[in-house]
């Protein structure tokens, strides 16, 4: 696809743990996209995941990216600017924490629109009405599993009743076919109303879902290429809604990427032992033998062996996305580390 002007991606990072190899890998192909375009890339920090998140994997994130060599044009350190990041029409911060009011404003405009709708209903309540399991990455406590509407038609003597409660905003789901391109995957389609359910955009509080933040941020900083795991590919349906809802652009091209998952055929976690980034620099490992992992497991060399990404960038013209699998890959923590540890 044509861009009048330079793309612009973003690596976004939530601050909820040490980077692994999937997070890493999925950062390493957001960058060489970018990279090989000539393009703007932007270091976000996803941090309204308040009761998970961890302030010191903010620095830790940034200090394992650099040390794996990947860089960016404008990070967290722009949000105490008074200058505009290259390309946009005003100054916006780089971590989610610092633009809360933005996000109010938006929902401010959907309450007024009247696309959502105020939720009483507990997470218990929720699970138990519930007919279908959430993706993996819940967006906050009452997004886990789809919602049947309890609260979407409430009369206002039930409202009058449930002053007082906590409560939260749902969007209102339309019943329609929805579709998209997936750079990777190919097409995409469902009806979201069968499928996904009215989900969660804030607390009552005003604290932002990921839903409604990733939104703005993406349109307000003229993202255009998103690249992340395809365990957020519900999570684009969703936002492809509320793009449409207040009316903005969504960002030309995602690429969702797979998995790196277990031997057991699950997502990395502490069950599959160690697979922190940090970890096996810790036993030796050097940036270039994590990146040619990385870019073997990618389907960007033929066989593990180490390179630095500025030499991987020199390998291609274009992105070769044409190479990158569409199926998991199985890590074994025991047989990484011996691949790594025997790189030539």
């Amino acid at each position: 696809m044509s861009h009048e002007r330079p793309p612009v991606g973003r690596l976004a990072p939530s601050p909820t743990g040490a980077l692994h190899l999937g997070n890493a890998r999925s950062f390493l192909l957001a960058w060489l996209s970018i990279r090989l375009q000539g393009g703007t890339l932007l270091l976000r920090i996803e941090d309204i995941d308040s009761p998970r998140v961890k302030p010191w994997t903010i620095q830790h994130t940034i200090d394992t990216l650099r040390w794996l060599g990947l860089d960016w044009d404008h990070g967290p350190d722009d949000s105490v600017s008074t200058e505009p990041a290259a390309g946009l029409s005003y100054p916006i911060p780089l971590v989610q924490s610092h633009r809360i009011q933005r996000y109010q404003q938006c929902l401010d405009q959907l309450i007024s629109a009247e696309q959502v709708y105020r939720c009483y209903c507990s997470r218990k309540e929720v699970e138990a009405a519930a007919s279908a399991p959430h993706e993996s990455r819940p967006t906050l406590e009452l997004d886990a599993v789809r919602y049947p509407g309890t609260c979407r038609s409430l009369s206002p003597m039930e409202q009058k009743s449930a002053s007082g409660r906590k409560f939260a905003w749902r969007m209102l789901t339309p019943d329609t076919l929805l579709e998209w391109q997936d750079g990777l995957l190919g097409p995409q389609q469902l009806n979201p109303s069968e499928t996904l359910g009215d989900f969660v955009l804030a607390k009552d509080s005003g604290l932002p879902a990921y839903q409604l933040a990733v939104v703005v941020d993406d349109f307000d900083m003229q993202v255009s290429e998103v690249v992340r795991g395809n365990d957020l590919i519900l999570s684009t349906f969703r936002q492809r809604i509320v793009q449409s809802a207040l009316g903005l652009m969504p960002p030309e091209e995602y690429y969702h990427l797979p998995l790196m998952i277990g031997p057991d055929g699950r997502r990395l976690a502490k069950r599959h032992g160690d697979t922190r980034v940090s970890s096996f620099r810790e036993l030796g490992v050097s940036a270039e033998a994590l990146i040619g992992y990385l870019s073997w497991t990618s389907g960007l060399i033929e066989r593990p062996q180490q390179v630095s990404c500025a030499e991987l960038l020199q390998s291609f013209d274009q992105m070769p996305w044409e190479r990158v699998p569409v199926e998991p890959t199985v890590v074994d923590e025991q047989q990484a580390t011996k691949i790594l540890k025997s790189m030539p």
